[in-house]
């Protein structure tokens, strides 16, 4: 239960980032301040996203010191999300991303794998979309840098997989397509030109990669959670392509559709539908809890899919202003069932003890590095 403390500063920045979706949407919501619609975008992904990612790391490491990266980046959201200076959440989150730097180093230490230098990468990427933020860079400059941080974060754990399931042959190219990416995005500050047309072309040689060699290709053909698995990933592998071909013939996007796309494919449809993929199986790793399969987890991902390709494909790429508003409704719609989902599953996995024990063993030891990302 202790682990709980980290997850709940990520829950309230999702909550607070979806508040903040539908004031920019133009519609009604719970809450009202004047920063929330400033800081949406980096509450979601590093207050969210990267607390997360942080912990499961953590995890991962089993030292006690490795939660500091958890612990300071759900300060920085708690921060940003209270009357305190924006500066002091902006430089806990520039903390809390050094200190998943340093996490990776005792993981790869222990390893000496190429999966891990490519998610170190992406931890050094988010430490310097923080510091840009920090020093008052605009968000729609940083944004190369946070979407990045997923991307590679993610690619470096779909990796691991696929060596472990022979499938890995490349491995070395994505470590390369990595180092691509972090030189694009510096490009993207000093050469905008060259720096999003290397950047839409590694993202999609990475996208390519992710496509051909995941297990998930194969898992599809199977049944249950494996194969809800399998779906979620081939559909982020879509999106992240959509992005990748906008940045690498429409350059840079600071605003209007192209940025709406840009965002929106990568950090819903790629990076959400990556975590409703992963989180029946990493969840119960990080917090001892089990969550059953059940074909209801279709729904969320579902209607953020369908609502991706309303907000993209008809309110961007149509400029159709209410399409656009009914696809972000659907897009905060999926991300609330989803939560509501896995805390109706985990609480009644709690209360109903697992086939073949007794009750008090309903939980059982968490599973391995290699068991959270088999799906």
């Amino acid at each position: 239960m202790r682990r709980v403390v980290f997850v709940l500063p990520a829950g309230l920045a999702l909550l607070a980032g979806l508040d903040a979706a539908l004031l920019l949407l133009g519609l009604p919501a719970p809450l009202t301040t004047e920063r929330l619609p400033q800081i949406h975008g980096v509450l979601l992904v590093l207050g969210f996203v990267g607390t997360v990612i942080a912990l499961e790391r953590a995890v991962a490491l089993r030292t006690r010191w490795g939660f500091a990266a958890p612990a300071l980046l759900g300060a920085g959201a708690l921060a940003l999300l209270s009357p305190a200076p924006l500066v002091v959440g902006q430089v806990l989150l520039v903390a809390g991303c050094g200190a998943l730097c340093l996490v990776y180093v005792p993981l790869w230490r222990r390893q000496r794998d190429d999966a891990v230098l490519v998610q170190l990468i992406g931890a050094l990427l988010a430490t310097g979309g923080a510091l840009l933020w920090l020093g008052g860079v605009g968000v729609a400059d940083v944004l190369p840098w946070l979407a990045c941080f997923v991307v590679a974060t993610i690619a470096g754990e779909r990796l691991e997989l696929a060596r472990i399931a022979f499938l890995g042959r490349g491995a070395a190219l994505i470590l390369w397509v990595c180092w691509a990416l972090a030189v694009g995005c510096v490009a993207t500050l000093l050469w905008p030109a060259v720096g999003y047309v290397l950047l839409g072309a590694a993202v999609l040689v990475l996208c390519g990669w992710l496509a051909v060699h995941d297990v998930a290709r194969r898992t599809i053909r199977s049944t249950g959670l494996a194969r809800y698995m399998a779906a979620c990933l081939l559909a982020a592998y879509v999106w992240l392509a959509v992005a990748g071909t906008i940045w690498l013939l429409a350059g840079r996007q600071a605003t209007g559709p192209g940025y709406d796309a840009v965002i929106h494919a990568i950090f819903l449809g790629f990076t959400i539908s990556m975590i409703m993929a992963h989180a029946p199986v990493i969840l119960p790793a990080v917090l001892r809890v089990r969550l059953p399969y059940t074909p209801l987890m279709y729904g969320p991902a579902v209607l953020l899919h369908l609502g991706l390709l309303v907000r993209l494909g008809l309110g961007d790429a149509r400029d159709l202003p209410v399409a656009h508003q009914v696809g972000g409704i659907l897009n905060v719609a999926a991300l609330l069932a989803f939560v509501v989902l896995m805390l109706g599953v985990g609480i009644r996995a709690r209360l109903a003890p697992a086939p073949g024990t007794r009750p008090r063993d309903a939980v059982g030891p968490m599973p391995s590095l290699l068991e959270e990302t088999v799906p």
